[in-house]
């Protein structure tokens, strides 16, 4: 009986320890080829294991796992594009995460930054050859070749790709040529009569709707609010406006008496559009500048969840902010 049992177990042993080789190095056919594993700048190596399963290029993700923290390679993976072009295995995988080279690298330019936050996330990317290091901003719209005077807006929120080595500029140069076939896309797309004079008006509108909500479905209401607005004759009054405008003086809120310093950013003391764009504005927002609601709104407010109560009317609009800001019942 006693070797009976041994038998089974040393089979059982045999058995896991060939399913293990067969899990880690019997390489598989990959979906096409070339391949390429694209690992985010935030994805996690479970995230990126479990979309290797799912696609059939490995076998079980919870080995990889296993195996990448054993190894310390999850604490090695860097984000950007890794290509195969043939057969491989779950090991040869996680061996080119452990080199930390990957094909592409990569930066994310995050929608609602500002150009100083966009040029520090490149300044602090270690795959860049940073050229323009002390270069005014100026200097760096010159050897871009944009027509523009003022950097901020002007470079398009995206992940870009990148080979190892390539020149901050050259990521500068496609982030702003990026951006203006966006900005003329959403021109030509823009509805009739909507009282804006150039695409830099475009942008500069999309700039105060990208900072003003982030829930893609409530732009175009936003929008509606400011092209009503400006055709009015209603000052914007958008809040972070004003607080571009108090540049570092800004400590997280602002007050009363913020709302009345009058500077080129403070659209409660001006009328119109801001001088410039506030931020860079991702894709739904410039359609969004291009196409606002057909909407009679004049007015929002912070819900408390994310979205926007929209008005048309000041009776409303004090009704709403009685009920989402001073919390009292109507």
């Amino acid at each position: 009986m006693m070797k009976s049992i041994g038998r089974i177990l040393a089979l059982a042993v045999v058995a896991a320890v060939a399913w293990l080789i067969w899990v880690v190095a019997v390489p598989v056919e990959l979906p096409r080829t070339p391949y390429g594993i694209t690992v985010g700048p935030n994805r996690t190596l479970g995230q990126v294991s479990r979309s290797l399963e799912d696609e059939g290029v490995i076998r079980n993700r919870r080995v990889m796992i296993v195996l990448a923290r054993l190894g310390g390679y999850d604490r090695r993976l860097k984000a950007g594009l890794y290509r195969f072009n043939g057969p491989a295995s779950l090991w040869d995988i996680l061996q080119r995460f452990a080199q930390g080279r990957p094909d592409e690298a990569s930066v994310t330019v995050i929608e609602g930054w500002t150009f100083r936050q966009l040029r520090a996330q490149l300044d602090q990317n270690p795959d860049l050859q940073h050229v323009t290091a002390g270069w005014s901003d100026a200097q760096i719209l010159s050897e871009i070749g944009a027509t523009e005077t003022q950097a901020e807006g002007l470079f398009f929120p995206s992940t870009y790709y990148f080979n190892p080595e390539s020149t901050d500029l050259a990521l500068y140069q496609r982030a702003y040529r990026t951006m203006r076939e966006h900005v003329d896309a959403a021109w030509q797309q823009r509805v009739a009569g909507d009282g804006l004079k150039s695409p830099y008006e475009l942008l500069i509108l999309a700039s105060l709707i990208e900072k003003e909500t982030s829930r893609d479905e409530d732009r175009p209401l936003v929008a509606a609010v400011f092209r009503n607005r400006l055709k009015s004759g209603m000052r914007l009054q958008t809040d972070p406006s004003v607080i571009y405008g108090m540049g570092e003086a800004y400590r997280g809120k602002i007050g009363k008496a913020d709302l009345r310093r009058d500077t080129p950013y403070n659209t409660y003391t001006r009328s119109g559009l801001t001088p410039t764009p506030i931020s860079l504005p991702g894709k739904a927002s410039l359609q969004a500048a291009a196409r606002p609601a057909l909407s009679d709104v004049l007015y929002f407010v912070a819900s408390g969840d994310g979205r926007s109560q929209f008005s048309a009317t000041l009776q409303q609009h004090n009704s709403a902010v009685r009920k989402f800001i001073l919390k009292k019942a109507n």
